[in-house]
């Protein structure tokens, strides 16, 4: 439609060009000594449009003659671009498929035909690392380095580190940026676990943690392993364990996990009433048998209070075999040769287990009963060599 209204309108202008030039009768006199040059105006009209024209058209000519070395310059960088972003998008497809060697092939290509060289080399380089070519990958970071492009470099070194099991060395690379965003934080955190340096791991999942990488239920499971271990290392220091126990809020304090740590660890010190008092306070927010069974740590240390204590406890969890079980072994250290039996035999009858034998074995052996001493001897052994057949075999655990 568009054509047509343009032919229409030349055709109309055309015919009054025509009409217009058939009623002008005007002439024009050029005068150049001794010559004198009369010619039709009309004449000399069509002159100059064709003179025009043709200039115009030569100007145009020798124009497009002088650019056209950078014109070819232009779509030849054009095309290389192009090429360069097809090969890229060859490599990420590659490598996202799990066929490496091509996706390395694709981007060393994209790397040597100058398109995003940076990101082309980090590709190349996890490439490489998934085929352990080791020096390859090297070389191809150094290239990111060149290409200035510090943190897909950075964190991509960093994460290929970590697969190493190389963490200190993944720490040092990952100081290089000067701010750090979410997933190098999360490099970090890894880092800093395989490290074991508790600490840091307990900072930086506060931090993650504002930055809604992981939800509450995720954050604490992680901070109460890392404040567990905390404790752990400083269980050979009275003066560390105290201020690292300090330092742990006080409703986390409670929780059965951190209790039983710090309960384990204050025991080991001799610290045996601070650790009852632990287990005590724990005990009393929330119920959990492997913490009551550390109740009967430490051997006569206000045992009468502690028998006391663990018959209240019983009251509410008669059928806890690990509270039975402490309750035997205080009521054993005491002497109390009849309820400490009868708490053995009732641990036992809730869940036989290696500890409960074994604690009856000793019972008996103190009461010069050996025939039974034996006999529960042989049945924690029996249980022993059945849990190690479970743990080496992968089936069901044995409680202790």
């Amino acid at each position: 439609m568009k054509a047509l209204v343009w032919i229409v309108v030349i055709v109309v202008v055309a015919a009054g060009l025509t009409l217009l030039a058939r009623h002008n009768t005007g002439y024009a006199l050029l005068v150049a000594p001794p010559y004198r040059i009369e010619i039709s105006l009309n004449l000399l009209l069509v002159t100059l449009l064709v003179a025009f024209v043709a200039g115009y058209a030569a100007v145009r000519m020798v124009s497009a003659t002088v650019r056209l070395p950078a014109r070819v310059r232009e779509y030849r960088l054009a095309r290389r671009r192009e090429r360069a972003r097809e090969t890229l998008l060859e490599a990420l497809q590659e490598f996202f498929c799990g066929r490496y060697a091509r996706a390395e092939k694709a981007a060393a290509s994209s790397i040597a035909l100058g398109e995003h060289p940076a990101l082309a080399a980090v590709l190349a380089a996890r490439a490489a690392h998934e085929l352990r070519a080791y020096e390859r990958r090297d070389r191809y970071l150094a290239q990111s380095a060149a290409a200035d492009d510090d943190v897909a470099r950075v964190v991509t070194e960093a994460e290929l580190l970590l697969e190493e099991q190389r963490f200190q060395e993944a720490l040092i690379t990952l100081k290089r940026l000067p701010r750090k965003h979410t997933a190098a934080l999360r490099l970090e955190l890894k880092a800093q676990q395989q490290a074991k340096n508790w600490s840091e791991v307990e900072r930086l999942v506060a931090e993650l943690e504002r930055r809604n990488v992981f939800d509450a239920n995720q954050a604490a499971q992680i901070r109460r392993y890392a404040q567990t271990e905390n404790l752990r290392r400083r269980a050979l220091d009275s003066r560390a364990l105290e201020e690292t126990w300090q330092k742990i809020a006080p409703p986390e304090r409670k929780v059965a996990r951190i209790a039983a740590a710090a309960a384990q660890c204050f025991i080991m010190l001799g610290d045996c009433r601070r650790a009852h008092g632990i287990i005590e306070d724990a005990l009393e927010e929330s119920w959990d048998s492997d913490l009551a069974a550390l109740y009967a740590g430490c051997e006569g240390v206000d045992t009468v209070r502690r028998i006391e204590r663990a018959e209240t406890w019983l009251r509410a969890h008669p059928n806890d075999a690990a509270l039975l079980l402490t309750l035997g072994r205080l009521c054993g250290e005491q002497e109390l040769w009849g309820k400490a039996q009868s708490y053995l035999e009732a641990s036992l009858a809730v869940e036989p287990t290696y500890s409960a034998h074994l604690a009856a074995a000793r019972l008996h052996e103190r009461l010069g009963n050996a025939d039974a001493a034996r006999r529960h001897y042989r049945a924690s052994l029996d249980l022993a060599l059945a849990q190690l057949k479970t743990v080496t075999g992968g089936r069901r655990r044995i409680p202790l």
